[in-house]
């Protein structure tokens, strides 16, 4: 009990005279992540969408040939962008490149650095989970669009990938907390996230333990609220529980009132219950 409580006050003290450098870092660590991860969002969204555009025989040469090009390029940055650590993509993009053109090519911004290795590891990985979402939805729908006369953009947008998103909108909320941890090995460029500022306060003070412990309640706290916060956000995208069932079908009772009584759980189909134009309940 002793250690627990010498611990306590060694965590206040540190609290109390460097406060605003762990908010600081934590700020530093959210903003970096949810920019990145947009950006990462919308490369993932044109890889996938390249990946998925419809190529047969019958096309042109040109058309299979530069579609192929484009396929083979974006399989070889989604492999080698989540085939390799971030730390290690940071080193490369970040002294790398100097290195090779003789600092012809270089970031004089660590900033300008971290969001580039960031958002493009979070896009080599978007890339695969847009894919599989617009291969998730029903090839039927894809035809009904066709039928009516939609190109295969206006398909893409209005039909495919609103649906695509919501199936999507898990792996993006993951990612989006993969990204506020993994910014912690920003620090081998030199960016002072919250990792770095917890490094330079444990360095100066010689409170190792008691630093860390603050850090991981400071990463424990964003996660939380994050996860939180997409799921509320989820919830509002599937809409309200009740909704309005209509149909000109005279044979057909089940127009009216759709009420689902049970969604916590979304594996299950749950039980419906359907009120007549009469109101009386089914």
């Amino acid at each position: 009990m002793d250690k627990f409580a010498q611990l306590g006050r060694e965590i206040a003290e540190l609290w109390v005279n460097n406060s605003s450098a762990y908010l600081n870092g934590m700020w530093k660590t959210i903003s970096l992540a949810v920019i990145c991860t947009l950006v990462g969002c919308m490369i993932g969204f044109i890889c996938g969408i390249l990946q998925t555009i419809p190529c047969t025989k019958s096309d042109n040469i040109f058309k299979r040939f530069f579609l192929g090009l484009l396929r083979a390029l974006i399989r070889i940055y989604v492999e080698v962008f989540r085939g390799t650590p971030m730390i290690l993509q940071a080193v490369f993009i970040f002294y790398g490149l100097p290195y090779f053109t003789n600092n012809t090519l270089r970031f004089d911004s660590v900033w300008l650095a971290a969001f580039t290795v960031v958002s493009i590891n979070t896009g080599a990985y978007m890339a695969e989970s847009v894919r599989g979402g617009i291969l998730s939805i029903d090839i039927g729908q894809t035809e009904g669009a066709k039928a009516i006369g939609m190109t295969h953009f206006q398909t893409m947008v209005y039909v495919i990938l609103p649906q695509a998103l919501r199936n999507i909108m898990p792996q993006i909320g993951n990612n989006f907390i993969i990204n506020l941890k993994d910014t912690a090995v920003m620090f081998i460029i030199g960016y002072t996230e919250l990792f770095a500022v917890q490094k330079a306060i444990a360095g100066r003070t010689f409170m190792y333990f008691p630093s860390a412990t603050i850090e991981m309640v400071c990463y424990l706290f964003m996660t939380l609220v994050s996860s939180f916060l997409l799921r509320w956000w989820e919830n509002k995208m599937d809409g309200s529980d009740s909704f309005d069932l209509a149909t000109t079908d005279t044979l057909a009772h089940t127009s009216g009132m759709i009420r689902y009584k049970h969604r916590k759980k979304t594996s299950d189909i749950g039980s419906i219950s359907t009120k007549t134009r009469g109101g009386a309940e089914r």
